[in-house]
């Protein structure tokens, strides 16, 4: 496919060129209902959820996330399906050859992807279509769409050299999929975060309401590595839910979902009522992110101390590893940790107190072309927690994924490895475990939830 000739890590902020592209298929974007979910943390979650709950209102719903765990044709779904890799190859292949007649270069790859899943969800006249923003808002290829509703998630310190250094730049980068006299719905908890977002859209004149004054989660009660049940009051309902992904910060993208799904059904989705938000967040499945795989009988090694399962997750910033961290104190159950960080990341600023929490640490490079390298990563630990550490005997530092994989799973020191830091790590060894134990299923073979199964 002509797609893995660009670069994946390729960055151009700015929409011209999307829509030069589109424009030369015929806007298919114009006539597309879209939802817009941008956000540091929490925006492909609180994405996949609503995506789930619309499915099951019985509307057909197209669902565009990144980045991928193992396959691209993750990004693109259907009712819960991902893209058929001949199809998506296709569309590629068409979007490509449309950007160098008109532009004189091909897109890029996000580009790319997000001008292919606009025209696949136009093609297939989806009732809805919910897009997670790639990187800030304004200038990300996805703000091309015309949204009825935008919804912004919890905001931090993350892509600093693109968005800016301080939460306001970021969140001003946010606010730019905000539209004038549409509905927008934000949870943000940082104040100088939610001050900016309230003023831009002020001046914009797109009425901004905080999910987070209007959704009480009354109840939690954690399942520990198997979900939560949540009980939760909006103003126009009170919800009981069942919902697989665990952790606190879960039950605030699930507020902001059902929300969201309920500013929806005002606009005319009427089919989004109370029993498809709850049969929605049952069926709901999200990858990657704090996804355990349960080893049983079926591990990968016969030796001693062979952990239990292996728990993947996506916390690559700090707002991620605390709100991790968090939910591990919450557990109160030991860990080892398998991590791994990108370049452009500030490991410094959120791996220690992953690492005081944790009995054994491998620490290995993602296989992706901006992947840090191990030694790097230790170097990032405080000295003295460094030091105790190799004292103790409970660091290993070995960059290449599949023997980091071997060197966490023997003589495990806890029941459960945790793999995090990289969502390309936790990926690649997905594929690995797989490949050993016949599970976790492909990504992309996975059913997300609402919709036909």
């Amino acid at each position: 496919m002509r797609l893995d000739s660009l670069p994946m890590f390729g960055m151009r902020l700015g929409l011209d060129a999307t829509r030069e592209v589109l424009a030369d298929f015929g806007d298919p974007h114009r006539d597309l209902p879209t939802v817009l979910v941008a956000g540091t943390n929490g925006k492909g979650s609180t994405a996949a959820l609503l995506a789930s709950m619309a499915g099951a209102a019985g509307y057909r719903v197209g669902l565009y996330t990144s980045p991928h765990l193992e396959s691209v044709r993750e990004r693109l779904r259907i009712d819960g399906h991902a893209i058929a890799l001949a199809e998506l190859e296709a569309l590629c292949d068409e979007t490509i050859e449309a950007g160098e007649a008109c532009l004189g270069h091909p897109p890029s790859y996000f580009e790319t992807l997000t001008i292919a899943a606009l025209r696949w969800f136009a093609r297939e006249k989806v009732d809805l279509a919910v897009l997670e923003v790639g990187l800030g808002g304004r200038l990300d290829a996805t703000n091309v769409a015309f949204p009825e509703l935008s919804v912004i998630t919890e905001i931090g310190l993350d892509h600093q050299e693109h968005l800016g250094a301080t939460l306001d730049a970021i969140a001003r980068e946010k606010a730019g999929i905000l539209r004038p006299g549409k509905p927008a719905l934000a949870w943000v908890s940082a104040t100088e975060a939610r001050r900016t977002l309230e003023a831009e859209a002020r001046d914009l004149g797109a009425p901004l309401e905080a999910a987070d004054d209007e959704v009480e989660i009354r109840q939690r009660r954690p399942a520990g590595w198997h979900g939560q049940e949540i009980e939760l009051r909006t103003p126009a309902a009170e919800y009981r839910l069942r919902l697989a992904l665990p952790g606190a910060h879960q039950s605030r993208n699930l507020g902001l979902a059902v929300r969201a799904a309920e500013y929806l059904r005002e606009l005319g989705w009427q089919r989004l009522d109370a029993e498809a938000i709850t049969q929605g967040t049952a069926a709901c499945r999200w990858p990657g992110r704090l996804e355990t795989v349960e080893l049983g009988e079926s591990g990968p090694t016969d030796g001693p101390g062979l952990p239990e399962r292996v728990v993947l997750e996506a916390a690559h910033n700090a707002d991620g590893a605390a709100a991790l961290v968090d939910f591990l104190k919450e557990l109160g159950e030991p860990v080892d940790l398998l991590f791994g960080a990108l370049e452009d990341k500030a490991p410094e600023t959120f791996l220690a107190p992953l690492a005081k929490l944790s009995r054994k640490i491998v620490l290995s490079r993602p296989p992706a072309g901006r992947g840090r390298d191990a030694d790097e990563l230790a170097r990032s630990l405080p000295g003295d927690l460094l030091e105790e550490l190799r004292r103790e005997g409970r660091l290993v530092v070995e960059n290449d994924a599949e023997a980091a994989l071997d060197q966490a799973l023997a003589h495990a020191a806890s029941p459960t490895l945790l793999v995090t830091g990289s969502i390309y790590l936790s990926g690649r060894i997905r594929e690995l475990l797989r490949q050993r134990t016949g599970k976790p299923p492909a990504a992309a073979d996975l059913h997300l939830g609402g919709g036909q199964t």
